[in-house]
């Protein structure tokens, strides 16, 4: 397993519990808003952490962690990342587990075997917008989104883990009709949270920008329409954080 990056302690990464965040290398991706550059390039500088490293750093945190965040990347890249998360359930950690939605089979054998107790899923965009949005019309391709049709549904329909949709939003990217079609396309979800752009030295391109709190806030407005478990993640709107 190729792992790029460690956050020893989280209290963000998985919803309700202190957890260490893991980054697998490598993306079938290129959203150009993308803040993990380097990973998603498998950048030369990056020094890979071992297994050996990984699991001796777990081992010495069981009874204070108690989830581990794997992302990304894209973790359901590797073939090895279902012997990877035995591993460490092994040691009494839940799992959280952050996808694209590309690799729907891994997804559903993950699920049924019990070896995730968490999915954030991310939508990239409404269906019509998503080859622009994650880099694939760029060299004049189109994604099929069969695959994460397929991912969204299996969500939507297992009853056997929490789950989550999210939606990271770019002015130069999102309009109120893309949310909408968004919920439209993920009615029923059980939880679905828009996260406002944020610019930093490892974006994958420059020349982004995140809209204000007060439009991110008409979004949830409408979101809550069609999923009434919709949550504005990370953006101070005078008083209430969501």
């Amino acid at each position: 397993m190729l792992i790029l990056g460690l956050h020893k302690t989280t209290l963000l990464d998985y919803p309700g519990h202190v957890a260490a965040t893991l980054f697998t290398g490598g993306c079938n991706f290129r959203c150009p808003y993308c803040h993990n550059k380097d990973i998603v390039q498998i950048a030369k500088s990056l020094v890979p952490l071992s297994e050996t490293e990984l699991f001796s750093f777990l081992e010495k945190r069981r009874g204070i962690l108690t989830g581990v965040c794997i992302t990304g990347g894209e973790p359901t890249l590797h073939s090895d990342l279902p012997n990877l998360i035995q591993r460490i359930k092994s040691l009494g950690y839940l799992i959280k587990l952050d996808t694209n939605g590309t690799n729907p089979d891994m997804l559903e054998s993950l699920i049924c075997t019990n070896l995730i107790d968490y999915c954030a899923m991310d939508i990239k965009n409404a269906p019509e917008k998503y080859s622009v949005t994650v880099g694939a019309a760029s060299n004049g391709s189109f994604l099929d989104l069969s695959a994460i049709n397929k991912s969204i549904q299996l969500l939507i329909q297992q009853p056997t883990i929490a789950y989550e949709f999210r939606t990271t939003i770019v002015q130069e990217l999102h309009s109120e009709t893309d949310l909408q079609a968004i919920c439209q396309w993920i009615a029923g979800a059980q939880a679905y949270f828009l996260q406002s752009y944020q610019d930093s030295a490892g974006v994958l391109q420059k020349g982004f920008h995140a809209h204000s709190a007060e439009i991110l806030q008409s979004y949830v407005t409408l979101c809550r329409q069609y999923i009434p478990n919709t949550t504005l993640r990370g953006v101070y709107t005078g008083g209430q954080t969501d």
